[in-house]
């Protein structure tokens, strides 16, 4: 795929690049009516021929598949996501239910089988991202999307349903951004007698957004990567029937047991937790996967740089995903400033540091720091109670320079209490 890539990119960047397709015409309405992937064929038929927003498409088809496969498993093994109704809606969890799965029959799991969806969802998205970057370079495309508008067929029926879509997953927990239309008002106002309209959400997706969506990509698909690298087979019999209750795991049956200290349902929870934190040592299996997630987080920032070259050169002002300082913030409170684009690009000079083991992890016990890049590259196992006491992390204890608030100065004057914002916004 990387060699595709560069040929792509290469020919995408000579005169006479191709221009829009009828696939970035339909992209919009597709992904609200669910549909995108029957022009599947024709989106990889458009993007050979390196039309970037039929790259874009196609990516965006891997992307929402990976998504919609995984939710789909979930629901078809029984998953629940209590006390959480984001989880619960993209695990199929009805909200009148819960603490219960929303499939009536759930299908049994086993460990192999639950590995084997996680390392599916990680390959779609590293075919989506390919795609993505394949739509970076050549011919500039703008496509307005509603993201709250799009289906995603959550339980696997064949049907992406009306109340199947991101929007439905986003109301639990508020509006993400609000995106006025050209001729609204101004955020906030409103005129006398007039009840305000819904605030237009279409984002005006273009070539740097499909670098973002790279990026993004590869920051979902890191931490499943790290998991994957390990046997957590232990953890998965004494822990994940709490996820997965009624699909023939170990402890299915003993959820709740007799009382020890408060009830029967609150102290069998209790036992999970203890049974959880004793089985959280997880041996590495595939000492390659894992030395391949610090690639994969190296190129989370190479992308993240790219993203910027391409933001800083637009000269249009669209329904911006993620703004240059001279264009609109679709989020009122959270302006980019050119102080922003320096602090963030200061953050991700500090993340290449420690990526590159030339700036140390701090770790509580220790004077010394925590050497991230040789945990990737020599870990044999990953023992999270005895790295956070200390002996587990030993043989990646150095001396050096280590990462402190004076590394991330810039970023803290900036970014402020508003970090974490930022940082999801940015990825």
């Amino acid at each position: 795929m990387r060699g595709l890539r560069a040929v792509a990119m290469a020919a995408l960047m000579l005169p006479g690049t191709a221009a829009a397709t009828e696939v970035g015409d339909e992209l919009a309405q597709r992904l609200y009516d669910g549909t995108l992937a029957e022009i599947g064929d024709l989106a990889l038929q458009r993007c050979e021929e390196l039309h970037t927003d039929a790259c874009f498409a196609l990516g965006l088809l891997d992307f929402v598949t990976a998504y919609e496969r995984l939710a789909q498993a979930m629901y078809r093994h029984g998953a629940t996501a209590p006390n959480s109704p984001v989880m619960a809606m993209l695990f199929g969890i009805g909200p009148d239910m819960p603490t219960a799965p929303a499939n009536p029959d759930p299908e049994p799991l086993t460990y192999d089988g639950l590995v084997g969806i996680l390392d599916a969802f990680t390959a779609t998205l590293d075919l989506a991202a390919g795609h993505f970057q394949m739509a970076e370079v050549g011919a500039d495309f703008v496509i307005p999307i509603d993201p709250l508008r799009v289906r995603i067929d959550l339980d696997g029926n064949g049907t992406a349903e009306a109340d199947e879509t991101l929007g439905m997953l986003m109301a639990a927990v508020g509006n993400f951004a609000d995106i006025p239309a050209p001729d609204a008002p101004p955020p906030g106002s409103k005129t006398k007698g007039v009840e305000p309209a819904a605030p237009d959400t279409t984002i005006g997706f273009d070539n740097a957004d499909a670098v973002w969506f790279a990026g993004y990509s590869t920051v979902v698909g890191a931490p499943v990567e790290l998991l994957l690298s390990h046997d957590f087979s232990e953890f998965y019999d004494a822990y994940l029937h709490r996820v997965f209750p009624k699909a023939g795991l170990p402890m299915q049956d003993y959820s709740q047991g007799g009382t020890l200290i408060m009830d029967a349902d609150s102290d069998a929870f209790i036992a999970d937790i203890i049974a959880a934190l004793h089985t959280a040592d997880f041996p590495v299996t595939d000492a390659a996967r894992l030395a391949g997630v610090l690639e994969r987080l190296g190129s989370i920032t190479a992308l993240s740089r790219k993203n910027w070259e391409l933001i800083l050169a637009e000269t249009d002002d669209d329904r911006e995903l993620v703004p240059s300082p001279s264009q609109t913030s679709p989020v009122p409170d959270m302006a980019v400033t050119e102080e922003t684009v320096a602090a963030w690009m200061a953050t991700l000079d500090r993340l290449d540091q420690i990526l590159a083991g030339q700036l140390l992890l701090p770790h509580w016990r220790f004077k010394q720091g925590f050497d991230l890049k040789a945990y990737f590259e020599t870990a044999t196992e990953t023992d999270l109670v005895m790295l956070f006491a200390g002996q587990g992390a030993l043989p990646f204890i150095k001396a050096g320079p280590i990462a402190d608030a004076q590394s991330f100065a810039e970023a803290n004057r900036v970014f402020g209490n508003n970090w974490p914002g930022f940082a999801l916004w940015f990825n």
